[in-house]
């Protein structure tokens, strides 16, 4: 008896592929820049500088899951991207209201302003994409 492995549906066709490629650059751009000022200036801002490690590294588990696809994969980058949005959400409006809270900004600080806004607005593109991309029922 043979068994055909079926595989896993594709996030990445058509806008995922450039969703792919901002996530990469945005785990590049933040881990990059977290990993330099942890490792040459933490004691000056430990709470904005490992915020923006945590950001890079939430961009990296998005990044894969949409390269893995499949069901669970989508889901998995579903709730990444709601946690995502939530944070850029709170540090943002954290920083607006409390600008002397972080010494340094973080890559959410202001909603991302230091990233051309990217930071709120691909989770958001990257949540439509997946509601988008769920499997159909059939008939």
């Amino acid at each position: 008896m043979t068994t055909v492995e079926e595989k896993p549906a594709r996030l990445i066709s058509g806008p995922g592929m450039l969703l792919v490629w901002f996530y990469g650059v945005m785990v590049v751009g933040a881990l990059s820049r977290s990993a330099y000022q942890i490792s040459t200036d933490f004691q000056r801002a430990p709470l904005a500088y490992s915020l923006s490690a945590v950001a890079g590294l939430v961009y990296a588990f998005i990044t894969y899951t949409l390269v893995r696809g499949g069901e669970v994969a989508r889901r998995a980058a579903l709730v990444c991207c709601g946690v995502e949005l939530a944070g850029v959400l709170l540090v943002g409006t954290w920083t607006v209201v409390d600008g002397s809270a972080f010494p340094d900004a973080t890559v959410w600080s202001d909603y991302g302003m230091g990233y051309v806004f990217i930071p709120v607005l691909l989770p958001l593109s990257a949540m439509y994409w997946l509601r988008r991309a769920r499997p159909r029922a059939t008939a």
